[in-house]
């Protein structure tokens, strides 16, 4: 997708330096630097510190990650011991986990003078997929949103929770890539983007990148969904998901799940878009999903823009309140409509996603 017109990816291979190359997520969206990932010490920190976010990016980077880690020691005690360290980065996206024993799995029968270019072409498999899969979860969804605007005639309105966009993927996104290719069909569509405490994702990333793709949008308060809906100004419901079990449940960002009540209670359909690479097989009671906690200083304190354009973080709660900040939530499969998979559209249930996936 576009930054200024010029087509990105979120983390590429660079040969020539020999490094791996991000878009540094936490400037955004005052300052697009681009940062450069030497070791694999630097690939945790990424994703420890939310460089890189969204599951099947942090997939992605744990990928890199490896071949990182290959290229300062190809001894099989040292990759074991960053594999480890990176799945332990942030426990909640199954897409870290799942990249690194795909890695460890390619890398299992092959001679030590190889590892590297096994390494760096497995790595540029899991990116090369995510794109198809995200591109396809878009095509997918499309659908869905054609057939609101056939009955409506006139602009669809999507509501959308923190960044499931092209930034928390490769390319494309998975919340958002049917919004790009309804808006590239020339489907007049408007999304209402949830700023997304504590983090602000859905103000900061969100809008910023379908703003690059002069796709309208309104951001609003996290609070500001459910009478949006009993107004009827809200069509549809389009969020992501860090783990989504085999029975439909679904692990996202913190607030998630009231919108979903929500839409639920006002009859809008709400949709989940994910890669199969974010559904979780084995686990099958969502209380057992590890819930990240996090620094809470992300609640107390903020980022902002001053009027001389430097970026200050300032504190906004006093000084001897204590904040929780857990960063993800569940939403059970009864209040979701359907899931948009790379391989269609299914009913969030274990018998929805194994007719997709036998």
């Amino acid at each position: 997708m576009r930054i200024e017109g010029k087509e990105y990816r979120t983390i590429w291979f660079d040969n020539l330096s020999q490094t791996v190359k991000i878009i540094d997520q936490t400037k955004l969206p005052h300052k697009f630097i681009i940062k450069d990932l030497k070791t694999v010490k630097d690939a945790i920190n990424s994703i420890k510190i939310m460089e890189v976010r969204g599951a099947p990016l942090i997939g992605a980077t744990a990928a890199y990650g490896i071949v990182l880690a290959v290229m300062e020691n190809n001894g099989l005690e040292f990759i074991k011991k960053s594999s480890k360290e990176l799945i332990q980065a942030r426990p909640t996206a199954i897409n870290l986990e799942w990249a690194v024993h795909r890695m460890n799995n390619a890398l299992s029968l092959v001679n030590s003078n190889e590892l590297l270019n096994v390494a760096l072409k497995e790595a540029n498999s899991i990116c090369e997929e995510d794109i198809q899969f995200s591109e396809n979860i878009g095509l997918n969804g499309l659908k869905i949103i054609e057939e609101i605007y056939n009955k409506k005639k006139e602009t669809v309105n999507i509501l959308t929770h923190c960044n499931a966009g092209w930034l928390a993927t490769i390319n494309w996104g998975t919340a958002t890539s049917p919004i790009y290719h309804a808006h590239k069909k020339g489907i007049p569509v408007h999304v209402w983007v949830d700023e997304t405490r504590p983090r602000n994702q859905g103000a900061n990333l969100t809008s910023y990148e379908l703003n690059e793709e002069e796709i309208p949008n309104t951001i609003i308060a996290d609070n500001t969904g459910g009478i949006l809906m009993q107004r009827g100004e809200v069509d549809m419901c389009i969020v992501g998901t860090d783990r989504t079990l085999s029975t439909g449940d679904v692990c996202n960002k913190i607030g998630t799940y009231l919108k979903a009540l929500a839409a639920y209670d006002n009859d809008v359909p709400f949709y989940v878009a994910l890669p199969s690479s974010t559904i979780d097989w084995n686990t099958k009671d969502y209380k057992k999903i590890p819930i990240e906690e996090r620094n809470p200083q992300e609640l107390s304190h903020i980022d902002g823009q001053n009027i001389n354009g430097e970026v200050n973080k300032i504190l906004i709660y006093p000084k001897k309140s204590k904040a929780m900040n857990l960063a993800f939530d569940v939403t059970p499969a009864k209040y979701v409509t359907a899931l948009i998979t790379e391989k269609g559209v299914c009913e969030a249930s274990e018998k929805g996603l194994k007719g997709l996936f036998k």
